[in-house]
């Protein structure tokens, strides 16, 4: 098993897009944003073909369904997230040295329950969630381990 210098584990290194070794070339599956209700982080549930025989609709949608919740969550103003707004001013956004964002604390969810995931339902299918952070919140990625990416010629 390779070594890497965190205290982290290799799932979790190859999940938040660290590479594990260079050998990983395999095929990836991606789950695009869904701009049908604006430009808030929300990725469509259709289901990718090609996980058919890998995993389970019901899993895939759930997942989906679940990180869609969170970044909704994330980006719902209330009174607690204008009053965050008001400290930010008031102390020349020097809080943030000791607090984190609701944003934030969100976006933490999503890493737990991305890494979750990956350890109960997908590694044990050869299949990898990366964190939609990690993508610049464009997409899901997920990554089929015992497939072969496709050549390119």
């Amino acid at each position: 098993m390779p070594m890497n210098h965190t205290n982290t584990t290799p799932l979790e290194d190859m999940a938040a897009g660290r590479a594990v070794n260079s050998s990983n070339q395999c095929l990836k599956v991606f789950v695009q944003r869904d701009y049908s209700e604006g430009t808030l982080v929300k990725f469509q549930t259709r289901f990718p073909t090609e996980l058919e025989d890998r995993i389970e609709r019901q899993a895939f949608e759930y997942t989906v369904n679940q990180l869609n919740a969170i970044y909704a969550e994330a980006e719902k103003a209330g009174c607690s997230t204008y009053c965050e707004g008001c400290m930010a001013c008031l102390t020349a956004y020097l809080i943030y040295i000791c607090t984190e964002t609701h944003y934030e604390k969100c976006l933490r969810k999503v890493a737990k329950f991305i890494v979750e995931q990956n350890e109960r339902v997908y590694a044990p299918r050869g299949l990898l969630i990366t964190d939609p952070t990690e993508r610049g919140l464009r997409v899901i990625e997920i990554s089929i381990l015992n497939e072969p990416a496709a050549t390119r010629t």
